[in-house]
């Protein structure tokens, strides 16, 4: 991946997401490319993954996730990886799902270029799209140095 500039020239910014694991174990291996969300995000560019407090245990019965995340960790209450939100769709009604990971009714957030922490960052997210402190982003950027202007 290229050089990237999280504070792009013009003041931009980079946004957060939480996402409960194990959901946000399975986007950090590259087995799904969505997140599914009630509403859709106008929002495009960088994202810091965030794991939500709570784990989502009837999701690790389900087959496609259990095999998925299995022997990863599984971290909650940090960041744990970047990734760039590209767009944001719905599945045409009685249309096959975008991804075996797609909700039927959500709002796919369509999520690219993903890039795991060595070490995950303790924080607070919030549900919606969040903006970061810059202490955590320098956190982040000290683990991926290439990401540095």
């Amino acid at each position: 991946m290229s050089t990237t500039n999280f504070r792009t020239a013009g003041g931009g910014w980079i946004r957060g997401i939480s996402v409960k694991q194990p959901y946000a174990a399975c986007i950090l291996a590259g087995a799904t490319t969505i997140e599914n969300r009630p509403r859709a995000w106008s929002w495009r560019g960088w994202l810091l993954l965030h794991t939500s407090q709570q784990i989502d245990r009837p999701a690790l019965r389900v087959p496609l996730i259990a095999r998925t995340v299995r022997g990863r960790e599984l971290p909650t209450g940090a960041v744990i990886g970047v990734a760039r939100l590209t767009g944001c769709h719905q599945d045409p009604d009685g249309s096959p799902p975008c991804t075996e990971f797609a909700q039927p009714g959500a709002w796919h957030l369509e999520i690219s270029d993903v890039q795991a922490l060595a070490l995950p960052i303790p924080a607070r997210g919030l549900l919606g799209p969040w903006r970061p402190t810059e202490d955590l982003v320098d956190q982040v950027l000290q683990q991926l140095p290439h990401l540095r202007p």
